[in-house]
């Protein structure tokens, strides 16, 4: 079988936080498929296109460093509320037939009631899927509760579970390049649980993951690099940081090395948890606008007053949430509920903190005078 790798290309400059569909044709990324020959596993990773939860931090995690002995300690604290993915997948042959096999990845516990958090190339296209925790406990005929539309993640439920532990959510807004982080997962597809360790190399990371042939692609957004090995078994895996908290979701690699890692940012899934949790309902908040993350380059190409921010490309449908509160093309969004678009996150992943029905401010620039507006977000639709 083809072995595949990841491409990390340069991604186009627009980006979309919108209503609209996909464009029919689009397909979803393959990343790799890796050959685990030796144990007769073929692990197949795919990277495709009520109340408020809250999270006890404390102190921002993110300023704190490993100290002597204190990853194992931290390894072992999270380690059992990571969960090892099998799944039973069926694929067609180079001849057109289909075949079954199996394949792997990572995924962390998000409640005691039994939701588990992984990536959606993990899952997508499984017939069944199987979690085995850390104590060895086995659960099969695992439920898919949805997949982000927007980014590679989705939500698991375990009827009935037991002793389940959640992981602590930290906050990805205040990453800062250097820190010390761990990778959590079943390394490989064979090694539950395994621990590899690294620093944030950069934040705010564009690529696009695509397959060896080039002929299928996802755009990846917003991603926290590390050097931290991520490879294709711990794929939905937690990246955590030194107080323990998850701080990104592990999708992704560069086919010259698996020291230049890529992770989701936690905040940009929040909001879909809180839905979860609160209603057992998978949704995405949107604002419903496409826009463009501007660039000191795009500010001066444009004669732009601001040289960071999302600048609003394209007509606002009315019945959008931006367009409900007024947002219009060539605004510039420049703050969400107090939080400047830029270092913190892009655009999407700040309001990816927040569920649909959720009230928040936008502030944004109009003929070079600030504004604000309050927003209702609403659900993404496909």
């Amino acid at each position: 079988m083809e072995e595949k790798e990841i491409k990390v290309e340069e991604p186009k400059l627009e980006q979309v936080e919108k209503n609209d569909p996909k464009p029919a044709n689009t397909l979803s990324v393959i990343a790799f498929i890796l050959a685990l020959s030796a144990c007769g596993i073929s692990v197949y990773n795919y990277y495709n296109g009520g109340s408020t939860t809250t999270y006890n931090y404390g102190p921002d995690g993110n300023s704190l460093n490993f100290e002597a002995g204190s990853i194992a300690e931290v390894a072992s604290q999270v380690s059992d509320s990571v969960v090892s993915i099998t799944t039973e997948v069926r694929t067609k042959t180079w001849y057109g037939t289909e075949s079954t096999g199996q394949a792997a990845g990572t995924g962390f516990i998000i409640s005691e009631s039994g939701y588990i958090m992984t990536n959606k190339h993990v899952v997508e296209g499984a017939k069944t899927v199987n979690i085995t925790l850390n104590n060895g406990k086995t659960y099969k005929n695992v439920k898919i509760v949805g997949t982000d539309p927007l980014n590679d993640s989705a939500i698991l439920k375990v009827e009935n579970p037991e002793n389940f532990k959640a992981v602590k959510l930290g906050d990805s807004k205040t990453v800062n390049v250097g820190q010390q982080v761990i990778v959590i997962g079943n390394a490989l597809g064979e090694y539950s649980n395994s621990v590899t360790s690294g620093i944030v190399s950069g934040t705010g990371r564009s690529l696009i993951a695509s397959d060896s042939t080039g002929s299928s692609y996802e755009q990846l957004n917003d991603m926290i690099q590390t050097d931290a090995a991520i490879n294709g078994g711990n794929s939905g895996g937690p990246v955590v940081n030194a107080a323990g908290e998850v701080i990104g979701i592990a999708t992704a690699y560069a086919s010259s090395s698996q020291t230049v890692g890529f992770a989701i940012p936690i905040a940009s899934v929040k909001g879909i948890i809180n839905g979860v949790l609160a209603s057992n309902k998978f949704e995405r908040a949107v604002l419903g606008v496409q826009y463009s993350p501007i660039t000191a380059d795009l500010a001066e190409q444009e004669k732009l007053p601001v040289s960071y921010g999302a600048l609003i490309t394209s007509d606002v449908t009315s019945d959008s949430a931006g367009g409900n509160a007024g947002l219009k093309k060539g605004d510039i969004i420049i703050e969400v509920n107090g939080i400047q678009i830029g270092k913190a996150g892009s655009l999407s992943t700040l309001i990816g903190e927040y569920k649909v029905g959720d009230e928040i401010t936008i502030k944004y620039l109009r003929n070079n005078k600030e504004n604000t507006t309050k927003v209702t977000l609403k659900a993404y639709k496909n």
